[in-house]
């Protein structure tokens, strides 16, 4: 590249600068540019440019150093720039550029470009310009606070032109700016790949692995993360021990971005958590051999008291075995340790003995200690046409000695919808059971259901709302009649039949006056005849409550409860053999006895005051 440039003053004194750069390059890529510019009053300027460059390599011109001449068979060596070091594993890189640096009218490389006043090229060019093509470059406009640089011309005493350079913040008042900015291309994010099915699974675990935040490879803990505290605090990951002696984490299943069941979920402690989620199962495939189909996965664990190596290793028991019928029924298995329940494919379509829910309750104490822990499971029947297959997991954390079990239905006063809150009165106060199916219930009607085939299913007796339901009496043999009518009336009732129930949503254990007690004056009894026998036909619970406190905000409070048992005396031959049907009833229904609310007047007030004794002396 030549370049040549000659400037011609008329003046007292003459001027010749003659500028002249010599290069080696080829003759491809050839560009010309030429200005042609006249200011500063008298001053003729001429400047001719003369730009012939290639794209291959950038060339670098040197201001006062002269050009080294290369023979024909000697190439010349090209420094290697030093490598920038790569930047430490999570420390964040450095700010984005100065703006001092940024030229957006720099077009070629090592060449002043005219009137581009943040060229660093151009030193004894400025003299010349006329003004500046740029005059201001900023950074980001998105940031609450960017660097703006300004740049202008001024003249000197002899007429030349004079670069005028600084550098100011300017601040953004966007409620929405970006406080700092590490890296240019921070703002933009690149386009994910589109799943298909090849890549389904691997896009699944990339962009699911962040909802609990561990990794996949967690089961073993570091000697950093066991700290020196004994019990578990607060969101703290249980710890599992293995059949040799490894330490794991004790997971519950829950939902991921889908329905669909991830096995690896940690439980934190003290959290009380309920999920559901759906398995994808090939049912002739999977029956016998998936571990989330198997009750034992659920009940042989052993968890760490606590986080330290030596804690004391607690098992999880067993409390309740539900089996669900194929209809919908309910029983509780009698677990003995001898049973196999592990599931079995009955026929193509139907697997038995399925897991379909698993409850935990883990005692612990002030320590933070695991106590004890126990597991109530469901199992189940499963079929092909019922899939996906839906499974529900529950922990509930108890502190030892404490009040919390006791889930209560107000604050103080019942709310509607909820349960009533009952229980049986001992020495030591009330007693009440955290399981609905121990409270007070009544019997969940279902399509042909004889009362003397059980188990039932049952529901909560839930405050504020009537509920009538009942079953069939069918006796196909001469029965007892007192035996009848005590199974009858075990069935009308419910297993462990309360005896008091809360006048408020949250009365306390601890204080009996606070319960009411359930009424009743049934006692089944056989005539003189031995076919004539009183069973009971229906059982009613009339619930009387009021509203306490305020007008404003009033409480509903239970203020009586009667149970209403009707009997019918009748010949059980004539029941028996299928000859006649029995409808049993049993209902529920609450009956307010508020009084009617009066408006309250204040009295009128009175003056009582006492004149001194001689206040009318001498007059009186």
């Amino acid at each position: 590249m030549a370049v040549s440039a000659t400037v011609l003053w008329s003046s007292i004194n003459i001027f010749i600068l003659f500028l002249s750069l010599s290069v080696v390059t080829t003759n491809e890529n050839v560009t010309s540019h030429t200005f042609n510019t006249t200011s500063f009053g008298h001053h003729n300027v001429t400047y001719n440019v003369t730009d012939s460059y290639t794209t291959t390599q950038p060339t670098e011109f040197g201001a006062t150093k002269p050009t080294p001449s290369y023979s024909s068979t000697e190439e010349p060596v090209q420094p290697t720039p030093p490598s920038k070091p790569l930047p430490v594993s999570g420390c964040l890189l450095v700010s984005a550029t100065n703006v001092d640096r940024l030229c957006p009218c720099d077009e070629h490389k090592g060449v002043c470009d005219i009137n581009c006043c943040c060229d660093r090229d151009c030193s004894e060019e400025v003299a010349l310009f006329t003004g500046c093509s740029v005059r201001t470059v900023s950074g980001n406009k998105k940031l609450c606070s960017c660097d703006v640089a300004s740049y202008s011309l001024g003249s000197t005493i002899d007429g030349f032109s004079e670069l005028q350079f600084s550098v100011r913040k300017e601040t953004n008042y966007d409620i929405f700016c970006i406080q700092s900015q590490n890296r240019i291309d921070g703002l933009s994010q690149p386009s994910s790949a589109l799943p298909t099915d090849t890549n389904f699974d691997w896009l699944f675990k990339q962009f699911t692995s962040f909802v609990f935040g561990l990794e996949e490879d967690s089961g073993q803990m570091s000697t950093a993360e066991v700290q020196a505290s004994s019990g578990y605090q607060y969101g703290d990951e249980m710890v599992t021990a293995g059949a040799s002696g490894e330490r794991g984490i004790f997971w519950l299943p829950a939902s991921g971005i889908t329905a669909d069941c991830l096995d690896k979920s940690p439980a934190a402690f003290l959290k009380d958590q309920s999920r559901a989620c759906s398995r994808r199962v090939v049912l002739g495939h999977d029956c016998s051999s998936l571990l989330a189909f198997n009750m034992d996965t659920y009940t042989n664990i052993q968890l760490f008291a606590g986080k330290n190596k030596d804690a004391a290793v607690v098992p999880v028991a067993v409390a309740t075995v539900i089996l669900n019928s194929v209809d919908g029924t309910q029983t509780e298995l009698n677990i003995s340790g001898g049973e196999n329940l592990s599931p079995v494919l009955l026929n193509p379509d139907l697997c038995a003995n399925v897991v379909l829910k698993v409850v935990y309750v883990m005692k612990y104490n002030r320590a933070g200690e695991i106590v004890n822990v126990t597991v109530s499971l469901v199992l189940g029947f499963v079929h092909e046409a019922a899939l996906p297959l839906k499974q529900e997991f529950h922990i509930t954390f108890v502190q030892d000695g404490e009040e919390v079990a006791l889930h209560y239905s107000g604050n103080p006063g019942y709310v509607v919808g909820l349960p009533l809150v009952s229980g049986t009165r001992t020495a030591d106060g009330i007693v009440s059971s955290i399981n609905l199916r121990d409270r007070l219930s009544l019997l969940h009607s279902t399509e042909d259901q004889d009362c003397l085939q059980g188990p039932h299913q049952r529901s909560p007796v839930l405050f504020g709302l009537d509920s009538v339901s009942g079953c069939k009496l069918i006796l196909e043999d001469a029965a007892n009649c007192s035996l009848v009518s005590q199974v009858l009336l075990d069935v009308l009732r419910g297993p462990n039949y309360p005896q008091y129930v809360a006048s408020f949503g949250n009365s306390r254990l601890n204080n009996p006056l606070d319960w009411v007690q359930i009424k009743n004056n049934f006692s089944p009894g056989v005539s003189m005849e031995a076919q004539s026998c009183s069973i009971p036909l229906s059982l009613h619970l009339e619930i009387e409550w009021t509203k306490y406190g305020s007008l404003v905000n009033p409480q509903p409070e239970i203020v009586s409860i009667k149970e209403v048992i009707q009997t019918n005396t009748t010949s059980l031959a004539l029941s028996s053999g299928g000859s006649s049907i029995l409808s049993i009833r049993i209902s529920a229904a609450f009956i307010p006895v508020s009084a009617a609310a009066l408006p309250g007047y204040r009295a009128t007030p009175t003056i009582n005051a006492k004149l001194p004794f001689d206040f009318f002396f001498p007059f009186v």
